[in-house]
């Protein structure tokens, strides 16, 4: 007994064995487009392994790929016999009627699957899932709904309907359903978004806005709706919108204000300043001096204000006056100190730079660089900047100490790099030209791309000067007076570079030194006069290595400060065909793309 029992086994572990293997060759075959040879192993494998319908299935799509239409008839009609009640047969018969153009037959079939589905869901997404292989959306989208209906569930499968009308194009219809599944799902939200970046258009964000709002208005207090209708806001760029939902949440949910100081950075970000500054600025009223967030809030309040003022380009003295007082109110209230450094450097950098404080500055500096356990890198940026203000000075021994140390401390990192470019470029000023130069040549593979092309140009152009001439006195005068626009005296500036074309009429600094004055004029704001110049050099100079600057710089201009957004992408055009390999054609490309209306 026990001889046969084992003989048996063996038997059937053989046969087990065997069908897996024929299974997988004929899987093989069937992925090689060798369907003959799969048919023939899937009949065999249908037919031993109990009717199983996955083997079923892929000898009948060999059969249709053989366009064995007649064998392929005969034996679905059989397996619609021996299963009554499996509706993706019917879907496969009808896809093999609409295959020999009998179209009408094979509606009925589609019909009669739908007809006959059982009430449940795991049948119903099996014969959409059908409609869905063979691109039968209308259908699948039937199956679906008389699925809600059979389970009396309208929403159940709304995120599925979603997914079948985002396929078949259709927005509006799509929207809505993902919105039911969302509602019944909170935790969807966030694989929503990121469907409705992937394939909505700009007016598809205004129908998602429409059904959000409906939902809103209509009674439904789920805070997914708001939640996402911010976010909405937010992919429009629309900030003020969107801080009126997240502060709506916030006091809805009793949160502490997180969400509304993201929505803040994300604004002034994309340098919508009142709109970070609303969101800062509630915080601050609102939730007051208990909140973790008050300090922060503070602090990007004022960075926020002080972008606004300075990047605009547009302030006044009055302005930047009452900025500075907000500054000053911030170090009363908290305090100089180390965490407050960052906030030190910023007052600093506006009364040096904007309100000609520069002694104040300083001060402020001086005292902030000695701070124990202040942040190595804002520490460092201290040091940077007061070396800036201390060259403005005339004091170059300070200015290349403190550079120096910036390098020394952070040798392999971009401010170690941003220390060695400005004391190169304090050597260049110095007349230490061939040193400088080497500097630059080193830092053109800096890992910061503004660093890197700022060493190219200045390296390039000491090369150019120092090759042409037997006497570096040309060179010097420019670099005095490149130094004293560093050092915003710009009338000695200007007498400085008149000087130069008075001694040197000939020289090939003539465009250089039309590009520096332009400079000067860019930042006294007198833009008119800076795009002037810029033409002068495009004009007269295409070949030289201030053409492709200036061109960028007049293309800014007209773009920013001229109102010539025309002109600006005409210039922007012009630049990355004529000087395609400069550092700046990438950039005119992405800014060309985005005035011409491009999504970037």
């Amino acid at each position: 007994m026990t001889r046969y029992l084992i003989i048996l086994i063996v038997s059937l572990i053989s046969l087990t064995i065997g069908s897996t293997q024929n299974a997988r060759l004929a899987q093989q075959y069937f992925q090689n487009g060798e369907y003959e040879k799969a048919a023939e192993l899937y009949a065999d494998l249908y037919q031993s392994n109990g009717n199983n319908d996955f083997f079923f299935d892929r000898y009948f799509d060999c059969l249709l790929a053989l366009e064995n239409y007649d064998e392929a008839e005969t034996v679905i009609k059989r397996q619609i016999r021996r299963n009554d009640g499996n509706v993706q047969l019917n879907v496969s018969y009808g896809t093999l009627l609409e295959r020999l153009g009998r179209y009408e037959e094979g509606e009925e079939q589609f019909r009669a699957a739908i007809d006959n589905i059982p009430a449940d869901q795991y049948s119903v997404t099996r014969l959409a899932n059908a409609f869905i292989r063979q691109t039968k959306y209308n259908f699948a989208i039937e199956t679906y709904e008389k699925g809600a209906e059979l389970l009396r569930d309208e929403r159940i499968f709304s995120y599925n309907l979603g997914d079948l009308y985002r396929r078949m194009g259709e927005s509006q219809p799509m929207i809505g359903a993902y919105l039911n599944a969302m509602d019944d799902n909170p935790d969807r939200i966030s694989q929503l978004k990121i469907i409705f970046q992937r394939y909505l258009s700009e007016a598809d964000y205004q129908e998602l806005q429409t059904q959000l709002y409906e939902k809103i208005q209509g009674g439904n207090e789920n805070p997914v709706f708001p939640e996402l209708l911010a976010w909405v806001f937010v992919q429009r760029k629309d900030y003020r919108n969107a801080l009126r939902q997240v502060k709506a949440l916030d006091r809805r949910l009793n949160e502490n204000g997180l969400r509304i100081y993201e929505l803040g950075e994300i604004a002034i970000e994309d340098k919508d300043y009142d709109a970070a500054i609303q969101a800062f600025d509630y915080l601050v009223e609102e939730k007051g001096q208990t909140s973790t967030l008050y300090l922060d809030a503070k602090r990007q309040a004022l960075r926020a204000r002080r972008a606004k003022l300075v990047e605009g380009y547009a302030y006044t003295q009055e302005e930047l006056a009452e900025l500075e007082k907000q500054y000053l109110f911030f170090l009363e209230e908290f305090g100089s100190n180390r965490a407050t450094a960052a906030i030190i450097l910023e007052l600093s950098e506006l009364q040096a730079i904007y309100m000609d404080k520069l002694d104040s500055s300083i001060v402020l500096l001086e005292d902030m660089t000695t701070f124990p356990a202040t942040d190595p890198n804002v520490q460092a940026r201290g040091k940077l900047a007061l070396a800036d203000y201390y060259l403005m000075k005339g004091d170059i021994w300070e200015s290349t100490l403190l550079y120096s140390q910036v390098d020394k401390a952070f040798k392999e990192d971009i401010l170690g790099h941003e220390a060695r470019f400005r004391n190169a470029r304090l050597a260049y000023y110095n007349g230490d030209f061939q040193w400088a130069q080497a500097q630059f040549d080193v830092l053109k593979a800096s890992t910061s791309k503004l660093i890197a092309n700022d060493a190219l140009d200045l390296s390039v152009f000491i090369m150019d000067n120092l090759g042409l001439d037997t006497t570096t006195q040309a060179l010097q005068m420019y670099a005095d007076a490149d130094l004293l626009v560093f050092r915003n005296q710009f009338d000695a500036a200007f007498a400085k570079m008149d000087s130069l074309l008075v001694a040197f009429p000939d020289h090939s600094l003539q465009d250089d030194i039309m590009y520096l004055k332009a400079g000067v004029f860019r930042k006294k704001r007198e833009y008119e006069a800076a795009a002037e110049l810029y033409e002068q050099i495009v004009e007269k100079f295409p070949e030289d290595i201030r053409a492709d600057n200036s061109l960028f710089a007049l293309a800014a201009l007209n773009e920013k400060f001229l109102g010539d957004t025309e002109k600006a992408m005409t210039l922007y055009e012009n630049l990355f065909i004529d000087y395609s390999d400069s550092t700046f054609a990438v950039e005119a490309r992405k800014r060309f793309r985005a005035l011409r209306g491009d999504n970037i």
